[in-house]
This record gives structure tokens, sequence and C-alpha cells, in this order.
């Protein structure tokens, strides 16, 4: 019998043999860790005890069970939002047991009801990092909380922001090919120069019913763009012949003024499932530097969606595999034009068969467009229940099922660190039903988490590697993942990539250092690499980019986020030799929390 080797790239060993070495220090210190006494009780609505260190253990914030609205509908709180690092922070440090970590956003009623479940093991523990985080994220969701006159239809101004951004240097703005300078930012435009983006968010709910909004003017200036040359190289590689199009930034370009919805959606609660229609934010995967399934790395799609938001416990089945959440979204794509206009339809299930372990499978189809397909219902159903290999005269056809791609993924706390270790891994195949069956053919992204150092609790480490070149014949001239023979524009919308940053036939990591100065307010430094392969991008492409990050709260309804970030890439085919280029970002947020009781529901 054959025997299958797995070849992972140096990144990856060498991510692993750091974190090994970077994990000793946590073994030694687990077995005294696990000795401690046990913590007194803590009874709710009575102060803790304090902690036995320098610092006293902040005060807590009981939840009750009355308080959380049995049927009320709830807005989905953004990916980008602080809340999910804080909330990862506290799972990994062995509690939220009840949190899907592979789906967010999750809604704000959703939060509340992962911070009851966990409520009593944060205030009998002796974890002032842990109360902290608990405290912090209560605050920012308690308008939420039903008071003894019921719950009240309210609206909220919830933030306004002004973020400017300046970029001394040649930027790289393009996810489909060379790379991008700015990565996970919902597809803002941005270019060498002065950059500006002005926005607000707010929400709303009545009943069942919740609607949020964050719009945003966006000024990016003009810039020179691809050479003629370099775009049809480029398109040649796609086999798209048509230039310009979305996926290539041939120039020149001009200065984009506009005011731009980043999330706008209207949702209605029943039975634990949230029905929405509108642009809302996908997270799909474990990760924090990315996700292949979905995420916030393009522009929302318009879409319909229907997603159950609370675990769904099965009877029998449950005690196999624990409870699931699932969801459904299917949405137009923009800015394709080979065919031009396709749709997307996505599927997801995970699983939680206990608190220190999930995992799940998506699966996500585009197919359909002007000039091969027509988007009906029809033809989703066809690509919908899709599963095989189909033949070279059915994908030229009406009946074509589709480019069709899978994930898989998990997260898991280790054992006998499962307060301080979470490791993690998401994974994506074309054309095969899941990555489980088809390793070999799989792009991969895993990481690790510490939750916090031996002796330096405000500090955490997380470190990932990802890649999309696996060992196989079809995984040459970026054709495999992220693209498909007719689909040629592929997991792209309005030119960016939906999914992992990392792009097609590339490989690269990510680490980040951050000290915790609060709940919301952190110092940090971070790395990332990305590397393309040349027989995909003649000569490849290669970047490394540095950053160091703060957020402090100026004020108590005031946020200062700063960043700065050197990068230094190659791409022979675009500049020769290396390029630099510096990027400065000030953002000032304020959280007015301005709010309208509506009527009594």
């Amino acid at each position: 019998m054959k025997q299958i080797s797995f070849r992972f790239p140096l990144v990856v060993r060498g991510l692993f043999l750091f974190l090994a070495a970077m994990a000793t220090p946590v073994v030694l210190l687990a077995q005294s860790d696990q000795q401690m006494p046990a913590p007194t009780r803590i009874l709710a609505g009575k102060t803790p005890v304090p902690a036995t260190g320098n610092e006293a253990m902040p005060q807590y914030l009981p939840i009750n069970a009355d308080q959380i609205p049995a049927s009320a509908g709830s807005t989905y709180i953004p990916v980008d939002s602080w809340i999910y690092p804080a909330l990862m922070r506290l799972y990994s440090m062995n509690y939220l047991d009840t949190a899907v970590l592979g789906m967010r956003p999750w809604t704000r009623l959703s939060v509340l009801r992962m911070l009851y479940a966990t409520q009593e093991r944060v205030h009998m523990d002796n974890n002032p990092e842990a109360l902290r985080i608990y405290n912090a994220v209560l605050k920012e969701i308690s308008p939420d909380l039903q008071t003894a006159g019921g719950w009240t239809p309210h609206a909220v101004l919830e933030s306004t922001y002004e973020r400017m951004m300046g970029i001394g240097g040649t930027p790289l703005n393009d996810s489909y090919h060379l790379g991008l300078t700015i990565i996970n930012d919902y597809g803002r435009p941005y270019e060498q120069g002065f950059n500006d983006y002005t926005g607000f968010s707010t929400r709303a709910g009545a009943g069942r019913f919740a609607l949020y909004v964050r719009g945003e003017y966006q000024h990016a200036p003009d810039a020179a763009g691809y050479s003629a040359a370099l775009a049809q190289t480029l398109a040649n590689i796609d086999c798209v012949p048509d230039v310009p199009q979305s996926t290539i930034p041939a120039g020149p370009i001009a200065a984009q003024n506009y005011f731009r919805l980043i999330e706008a959606n209207l949702s209605y609660q029943l039975l634990n499932h949230e029905f929405s229609i509108g642009k809302s934010d996908v997270w799909d995967g474990p990760a924090l530097g990315g996700a292949f399934d979905w995420s916030n790395n393009a522009q929302n799609i318009y879409s319909f969606r229907i997603n159950r938001v609370e675990p769904l416990h099965i009877p029998l089945l449950s005690y196999f595999i624990g409870p699931v959440r699932y969801e459904f979204l299917v949405g137009g794509l923009r800015g394709h034009t080979y065919p031009i206009s396709p749709w997307v339809h996505m599927e997801k299930f995970e699983f939680k068969p206990s608190g220190n372990f999930e995992f799940g499978f998506s699966r996500t189809v585009i197919w359909g467009g002007e000039g091969h397909e027509p988007v009906t219902i029809g033809t989703f159903w066809n690509s919908f229940w899709s599963f095989q290999n189909v033949s070279v005269q059915t994908k030229y056809s009406t009946s074509d099922p589709g480019a069709r791609f899978s994930t898989f993924d998990y997260t898991y706390r280790l054992p006998f660190l499962r307060r301080w270790l979470t490791q993690y891994t998401d994974s994506e195949v074309h054309d095969d039903v899941t990555p489980v069956s088809a390793p070999r053919r799989a792009a991969i992204r895993t990481g690790l988490y510490l939750s916090h150092f031996p002796g330096a609790p405000k500090f955490d480490l997380r470190a990932e590697a990802v890649y999309t070149d696996p060992s196989v014949s079809p995984s040459q001239g970026g054709k495999f993942m992220y693209y498909e023979t007719i689909q040629r524009q592929g997991y792209t919308n309005d030119g960016n990539i939906f999914g992992d940053w990392i792009g097609r036939e590339s490989k690269g990591g990510q680490a980040w250092l951050n000290y915790h100065l609060s709940a919301t307010e952190f110092f940090q430094l971070a790395y990332r690499n990305a590397k393309a392969a040349k027989d995909f991008i003649p000569g490849g492409t290669t970047q490394n980019d540095f950053i160091v990050k703060a957020v402090k709260q100026i004020r108590p309804q005031v946020e200062l986020d700063g960043w700065l970030q050197y990068e230094r890439w190659k791409a022979p085919i675009y500049k020769p030799g290396g390029q630099n280029d510096v990027t400065t970002t000030v953002q000032i947020t304020w959280y007015p929390k301005i709010q309208r009781s509506l009527r009594k529901w």
C-alpha cells in the first residue's frame, strides 16, 4: 500500500517549533497552577474575594436569567469589534464553554447568554484578567438587558468615527494576484497619499425585529495603477481577456470619494434563528488572521441569511456530537465580468461535543452569471444538491453546478493546558466534498494561542501559518484555490477575495504579541509574511509587514486607535528590486450610546 506523506511548508514547521519552545515554561507551571487551593465561592450580588496578588479583584456584575429577553430581535456585533478577541481570550482561559468560535458574528443577546452561562466560574475563580474581560463585555452589552418593566424597543447611535491614514511609498492593492498592504478591512479603498474614512454606526430593536446600519464616507487619492502590459499579463494568467476589470487595478486610477454602507441589515428572530436581509458581516473560521470560507477582506454582499444563533440540542444525536449551530446565506457578487454578476450561496454547520472542542463543515458555491447560466431557483437547487464531478460539457452548459469550495475547521483547548493554550485549524478544498476526505488537496491555516504568560497575565501571544499551494498537480498557475474554469474571477466581491487574504497559490504567516492595559485597551506588536508561487506570478512575490498598534481610551466615551506599519515587498513583475511603504493610521471613535426608547413592547 502506498504511503501518503503530508509535506507542510517550512513556515508551518518553524511556527510549531517556535510555539513548542514558547509553551515549555507554561507546561512547567501547569502542575503548580492546578494545585492552587480552590477559591472561595462567590454568590451573586456579593463582593468577590480579593486577588492574592498585588491588585484587588475587580467588582463583578451578575446577570439574572430573567434579564435576558427570550424572543427579542438582536443585532450582530461587527466582526472587527474588540469584543471578539476579548472573548476569544476569555475562552482560552478555560471559560465561555458555550461559545462557537468558528461562526461569527454573534448577536448581542447571544453574547449575553454566553456570559450568563460562564459567570459562575468567572466569579468563583481567582482570575482578575478573566473578570475584567467579563465585566467589560457585559458593560457593553448591558443596555440589552431586560428590566423589571419589560424589554423596551429602542434606537441607539452606537458610534461615530474619523480615521485618517497616510501611506508613503507604493502599496500593494491587488487581492487576487500580487497581494494587499491592508488586509481584512472590508475592501476599503486606499492608495499612496492621504486616505480618509468618516463613519457612524447605529442600531434599533423592536420586538422580534432588529436593524443595524454602519456607513462611512471614504476617500482615496488617485494613483498610477498597473501599466497596460502588466494588466494584460495578469488578465492572461486568469484567462479573462477584458481589461480593465475589478480584480486588476489597471491605471490610471481615479480618486475615490463616496459614501458606502459597510453593514445594513434588517433581521427577524424566530425560534432562535435570525432571518436577515441586507449587508452583514460573516467570518466563518476559528482563526484571527483570516478565514477560508468567509471574512471581512472584501465588501459585504447583499444577501438573504438564516442563522441559528443559539446552539441546538438534538435528542440522542447531541449526546455524541454536542449541540449544533448552522447558517445559510445567498446573494449576488459584484465586480465579475467573466461571467457577469454570478451569485453565491453558503451553508455551514458547527458542532460542539464539549466545552473544549468544536468542529465544523461549510460549503460555498459560486454559480450562474450573464452569458453562462441564469440565476434562478432551478439553477440554485441544482448547485445546492450537487456533490459529484461533472463532465466538461455540463460545466459549459446551463446545468453547471458552479464553483464549489468546502471547508473543515476545529478549535481545541489543549489537555493539561486548558487555561493557557488553544490550537485551531481552518482548511479548504476546491471540488472535493470536504478537506477531511482530501487532505493533500487542502489549503490550511493553523495556529496556537497563548492566552497569558506565566507571571505576566496581561500578555498574550498568537501565531498562525497559512498556505494555499498544496503539493498536487492542479495547484499550478494560480488556477486551483479561489479560482475556477468557468468562474475565473473566483472567490471575489468587487475585486477583493472575500475569503482568506493570503490569496491564490501562496503561503505565509502572522503573529501578534499583546499587552493588555484593560479589556478594551492594549499595545500590540505584529508581523505578517506572504509569498506567492513563481509558477503563478512570474518571479513570485514576497511581503513582510511589521506593525505597532495601540488602543487607548482618552475619555470615558472616546477611544484613540493608532497603528504604524512598515512593509517591505518584492514583485519583479510590477517593480524591480525591493520596495518599501509606510502606513500611519489614527482613528478617533466616539461612543455616545445615545439611546431613545420608542415605546413599551
